[in-house]
């Protein structure tokens, strides 16, 4: 059985295995074949995947020779057609994507899509989604600090006083937990919003203030994900906001739901409210972003708020983002690899079913087919 890991488009970073990930692997008695120069940008390099028993091919030979192929990134419809009946593996936003999906079945490989695992305890341990948000946060606040013309934390000097900047974070998921910590330890002062009353106890944990709104939509079955809210409290959520908005230096926003586009949490009258110099780093923008002026992969200034969206801040940590990323895959494959290294997929087993997109020529996921 021989798995190959693919070189991902020029504007990624990271890449599915490191070296030391492959190493795992090739102990097992697994083929493992890497394309020419996959990893460059996470500073491994093809004699790093040789000493650890990889062998260097060109991208149709990879492509060619695979039983699995990991991509995060999705490979050109052309390349689909060429891995009929085998296994792909990575991220691919199938609900966003759902004529490519059909597109990809019609090709009849197996996908498995990492970002579908069912948000449960067992599947911790490949949760791509919570890996890679962590370091986002973190990067988030540290861009946002390069950025802003202030300092962060409260300096007294001969000179003066500097105040401490004012930190909001929308949404208190993994990006946003760790962009608290961060903010923090950067020693500003900071508030977190989230539709989620549960994760009150974590804020106040790390040292911030939770702001509370009344009348949330219960979010305790959703799997950790965010949820749809009334009309009515998204008007008490906007004027709750809005007050901390006003005062707020830096706000990093993380808010996304499944499936549909990003709520709008700042609105263009609130950031009119904001004093100049302010920094927006959007984390969802990728989905539309939480402002109306975000822009993916851009940064802009509206009315001398600088506002950045940007969804693939872990691909700034290239290395760190590729380990984790990397053992997050090497405990799925757990779940469809026997002990022998032969290729087994349980579909009994939820994490197996709840992330499979396509197989046998068909778009198998429900929500995705809906």
């Amino acid at each position: 059985m021989t798995i190959a890991v693919l070189k991902e488009p020029a504007y990624e970073t990271r890449v599915s295995l490191l070296a030391e990930a492959v190493a795992t692997l090739t102990k097992k008695g697994i083929s493992v074949i890497v394309e020419d120069g996959a990893g460059a940008k996470a500073f491994c390099n093809n004699a790093e995947y040789e000493k650890a028993g990889a062998v260097i091919k060109s991208r149709a030979e990879v492509l060619s020779a695979a039983d699995i192929a990991l991509a995060i990134h999705q490979p050109d419809i052309a390349e689909i057609a060429g891995l009929k009946s085998k296994i792909l593996i990575g991220v691919y936003q199938p609900l966003f994507q759902q004529d490519l999906m059909k597109q990809w079945a019609a090709a009849e490989p197996t996908v498995f899509s990492l970002d579908m695992l069912p948000r449960t305890t067992r599947a911790q341990a490949m949760d791509v989604l919570s890996s890679q948000a962590n370091i986002a946060g973190y990067k988030a606040v540290l861009t946002a600090a390069t950025l802003y013309s202030r300092y962060f934390p409260m300096f007294m000097t001969a000179a003066g006083s500097i105040a401490p900047a004012k930190v909001l974070i929308l949404g208190a998921g993994v990006a946003g937990l760790q962009a608290i910590a961060t903010a923090k330890r950067l020693g500003s002062v900071v508030e977190v919003f989230d539709t989620r009353p549960a994760v009150k106890e974590e804020v106040q944990s790390l040292g911030a203030k939770f702001i509370e709104v009344e009348g949330a939509a219960d979010a305790s079955k959703a799997g950790g994900y965010a949820v749809e809210q009334t009309e009515e409290y998204k008007q008490k959520q906007q004027q709750r906001i809005a007050a901390s908005i006003a005062k707020a230096d830096i706000i990093v926003t993380t808010a996304q739901i499944p499936g549909k586009k990003a709520p709008i949490l700042i609105t263009a009258e609130m950031i009119s409210q904001m004093r100049n110099g302010s920094i927006i780093i959007d984390l969802a923008a990728a989905t539309g972003g939480n402002t109306p002026y975000t822009r993916n992969n851009e940064t802009i200034t509206e009315n001398g708020v600088t506002i950045v969206g940007n969804s693939s801040l872990q691909s700034t940590m290239p290395s760190d983002a590729s380990k984790l990323y990397g053992k997050n895959v090497l405990n799925f494959l757990q779940l469809i690899i026997t002990k022998e290294g032969a290729i087994n997929l349980n579909w009994d087993d939820e994490l197996v079913k709840g992330s499979c997109i396509t197989h046998g020529g068909e778009v198998v996921h429900e929500r995705v087919k809906q």
